[in-house]
């Protein structure tokens, strides 16, 4: 047999095992997020809520703050709304994940075994973990930052209906199209800046501390590589990804969400630092951390629907575990 037919004989994932591994890593994405999205909706509701810049514009005088918790932002939303609601904006919050997350874990896969130097066995430096997560979420996030913005754009629609604004769009093509029209190629990305800096600290907590995890209570303790190990470690990634990545979160929200000129550039904020100090000073330090608790509530089911599917799904299609 040639070396040509010998490699056709291969199966896929021997054949091109990064674009086997960003398949299914995408799948596994898109189904955790399938499944957490209401409570993505309510985060952003809860973060864009009793902006200071907003109030001094005049735009939110004398409004009564509506969302008042997790529960009760979700009730509101099911019941002003409409259940399906809660599903607005997750179309494009899917074609992110498959972008995003495909890219990122393709990308820490590659520079932890080829680049760092990991080696089967052995602990893997915490250092080298941080580098390796931060990272892989940068570049993912980099790459899907437009769909990212159509995401959190769409899902305030809900709320202009109900202010008696008009809606801004009619779908998630028509997003892509109007924000194209109106700030160009550079529009997809408004907000990319918050945006890779949020996910270099949430894949630090992610990816760094469920890999980490993982490996040391392999290494360490008498768990074996299955469901329960996964579930301990995607626990602790959630957690740790939560606190690290809510404060950058709140400021991705507000430039995304916030009004722009002819020219693209936004009324509010001129910039992610210019967003945090105006955040912090108008509303206190506390006010980065609006919606963590549906944050963290949302990242702990997706990480572990996530890491338990990816790991079932490589075993189920002859791929070493992550």
């Amino acid at each position: 047999m040639s070396p040509a037919e010998e490699e056709r004989s291969l199966p896929l994932p021997e054949r091109w095992p990064r674009a086997s591994r960003f398949a299914l890593s995408a799948c596994a994405a898109a189904v955790a997020e399938l499944v957490t999205f209401p409570l993505d909706l309510t985060k952003t509701r809860l973060q864009i809520q009793g902006e200071a810049a907003v109030r001094r514009d005049g735009a939110a005088a004398g409004r009564a703050v509506p969302y008042r918790g997790m529960l009760r932002t979700a009730a509101g939303i099911a019941q002003e709304e409409g259940v399906r609601k809660l599903w607005q904006g997750a179309t494009p919050a899917v074609y992110r994940h498959i972008v995003y997350t495909g890219v990122r874990m393709v990308t820490y896969e590659h520079l932890r075994d080829s680049v760092l130097g990991k080696v089967e066995g052995e602990s893997f430096p915490l250092w080298k973990a941080v580098v390796g997560g931060m990272s892989a979420g940068a570049i993912g996030q980099f790459f899907a930052s437009p769909t990212d913005l159509v995401k959190v754009q769409m899902q305030m629609e809900g709320k202009r209906k109900l202010e008696g604004k008009p809606l801004r769009f009619r779908g998630v093509h028509h997003a892509f199209l109007k924000i194209l029209s109106e700030g160009g190629v550079r529009g997809l990305w408004a907000g990319w800046v918050p945006n890779v800096q949020r996910a270099a600290l949430v894949n630090m907590g992610d990816l760094t501390t469920y890999d980490s995890v993982k490996h040391f209570l392999l290494l360490n303790t008498t768990l074996m590589d299955n469901s329960v190990t996964h579930s301990v470690s995607s626990a602790c990634s959630g957690l740790v990804a939560a606190v690290l990545g809510t404060p950058a979160d709140v400021v991705k929200t507000r430039i995304m969400n916030q009004p722009r000129d002819k020219q693209g550039r936004g009324l509010l904020y001129k910039s992610s630092m210019d967003c945090l100090i105006q955040t912090v000073q108008g509303e206190g330090f506390m006010s980065l951390y609006k919606g963590f608790i549906p944050t963290w509530m949302r990242m702990a089911p997706w990480s572990l629907v996530f890491w338990l599917t990816y790991e079932q799904i490589r075993r189920m299609c002859g791929v070493t575990s992550f």
